[in-house]
């Protein structure tokens, strides 16, 4: 009997940490005590083991074991440390090769029958061990392919811990990920039939979300029931890019350790679209949890699109709650056991009706609300929070000549897409060396410095600002609109047409 070391990771938020597990195996009153801040779901773990280990036909010690989880003020969550402990107990015991155990990373669940089920957060969990350099990782069968998006780590995928234990006695090969070239490129992709071309009578109102798209930019939308509003947003993914390889490994972590990860998709090469109901609770959107802290709708839309649809709807203090992580590109989340930071910058989409009973205002007499309900109504947006919105449209109902004589003008989801990219390509070539992408991410510091448009350009903006109808904030978002249009228009920078137009988009147009 003697001690013997393995290593598993543990997710903070996002990220993986390494942890090292002891076990000691000694005389004793038999049992087995874990160590080192395990919740319930670990502690539980000790019978999951025992159960697997005498399942699998091998002996189980009658001794004191105890399991030690280092670093011990870090706390352990979850099930994935399952394997690990088995595979330490047994190396302490003599059933396998101690010095075999010492280096690999083992993530996995046990069932009671000595399976090795799949776990959340593989993801992250395989980039924490990667930090180590060549690792070699032991994970389910299940999770083998989203474990093999991460370059220069081996990947060992078992479905037993038999199949494990024999593999770690005699050396044999266990076979390698089976990655489907079409399933690791498969995609989260919206409808084939949803396009922008089926919006028809709201051309202000599709050009505004072509620039949104090009720049990354937020929108909100008033407008009546029945203009096209929800039928825009759900359409702006359709002309975003495809994500480059680290953004798309950042949302597929998010949404792994969400365990929302689609089966048939271990990349998540497209934006993700979360439209949260509006009586989510704030710790749905932002995050939270009693014990385990998940990602909320923010982060699970990061490099996406998050709608809010009725927003008015939603509680005022949790539309309050994305100013944060909209300024910043991240959002906090803090509890009693400590504090987990999670990526989330995403575009904004508000829509809003004009008042409680959706009438539309040109059609006055079939509106019962007074003013004072209307602003009480729309007041639930507040202006802090408006004034992170880059573009605002009001949208009215189009007529059936109207309908009629746009339909002409309407394009496909691809065509805007590849002016989108063409307009991204050229932000991206301007912003190189830089962490930024699109112009929405150009910190307030460049946009006037690197950044700041001609003189010329800029006095409709200035004029405002002088006025009191433009705030410091409002005039940032307003120079990086005037970026993205001048990319459209394949300029070299904002001119006064730029500049006009995005500042038109700030105070709201009408479609």
């Amino acid at each position: 009997m003697a001690v013997a070391r393995t290593r598993s990771v543990a997710l903070v938020g996002v990220t993986g940490r390494s942890v090292e597990i002891e076990a000691d195996v000694g005389n004793g009153l038999a049992g087995i005590h874990l160590i080192g801040l395990p919740d319930t779901a670990l502690s539980e773990a000790r019978d999951r083991v025992r159960s697997a280990v005498v399942n699998s036909t091998y002996p189980w010690p009658d001794a004191r074991i105890i399991v030690s989880l280092f670093p011990a003020s870090l706390p352990k969550r979850g099930s994935q440390f399952d394997l690990a402990i088995a595979v330490a107990i047994l190396g302490a015991a003599g059933v396998v090769p101690a010095e075999r155990i010492a280096e690999p990373f083992f993530l996995g669940e046990l069932g009671l029958d000595g399976r090795i089920r799949p776990v959340r957060g593989v993801l992250p969990s395989v980039l924490g061990a990667a930090k180590h350099g060549d690792a070699t990782v032991i994970v389910p069968s299940a999770n083998s392919a989203e474990a093999a998006l991460v370059p220069d780590v081996k990947v060992i995928p078992v479905g037993s811990l038999r199949q494990l234990v024999e593999w770690l006695r005699k050396g044999d090969e266990v076979p390698e990920p089976q990655v489907d070239e079409g399933l690791e490129a498969s995609t989260v992709t919206t409808d084939p039939a949803v396009d922008l071309a089926d919006v028809v009578g709201q051309p202000v109102a599709r050009r505004a979300l072509e620039v949104c798209a090009a720049g990354g930019h937020n929108l909100w939308m008033l407008g009546p029931p029945g203009t096209g509003k929800t039928m825009l947003a759900e359409r702006l993914p359709t002309l975003l890019p495809d994500l480059e390889l680290d953004h798309a490994l950042e949302v597929t972590a998010i949404h792994s350790v969400a365990g929302v990860l689609p089966p048939n998709a271990p990349m998540m090469s497209r934006p993700p679209f979360v439209s949260p109901h509006h009586t989510a609770t704030a710790a749905a959107i932002i995050g939270g949890g009693s014990t385990i802290v998940r990602p909320g709708a923010v982060s699970l839309a990061h490099r996406g699109v998050l709608f809010m649809d009725e927003a008015p709807e939603f509680p005022r203090h949790v539309l309050d709650a994305l100013r944060q992580p909209l300024e910043s590109g991240r959002v906090t989340v803090s509890r009693s056991a400590g504090s987990v930071t999670f990526p989330a910058r995403f575009m904004l989409v508000l829509a809003a009706n004009p008042c409680p009973c959706a009438q539309a205002e040109d059609q006055g007499e079939n509106c019962r609300c007074s003013p004072t309900v209307r602003r009480r109504y729309l007041g639930r947006l507040s202006g802090p929070l408006l004034d992170r919105v880059d573009m605002k449209v009001t949208v009215v109902r189009a007529s059936r000549r109207e309908l009629m004589a746009d339909r002409q003008f309407t394009e496909s989801s691809a065509t805007v897409a590849e002016r989108v990219l063409a307009a991204r390509e050229r932000a991206a070539k301007r912003l190189a060396g830089t962490p930024w992408r699109t112009n929405a991410e150009i910190p307030s510091s460049f946009l006037h410095s690197d950044y700041r448009p001609s003189p010329e350009a800029m006095k409709p903006m200035t004029s405002c600002l002088d006025s009191g109808t433009l705030t410091a904030r409002g005039l940032d978002r307003a120079v990086r609109v005037s970026w993205t249009l001048a990319d459209l228009a394949d300029k070299d920078r904002p001119e006064e047409d730029e500049t006009t137009a995005a500042l038109h988009f700030w105070l709201g147009v009408t479609s």
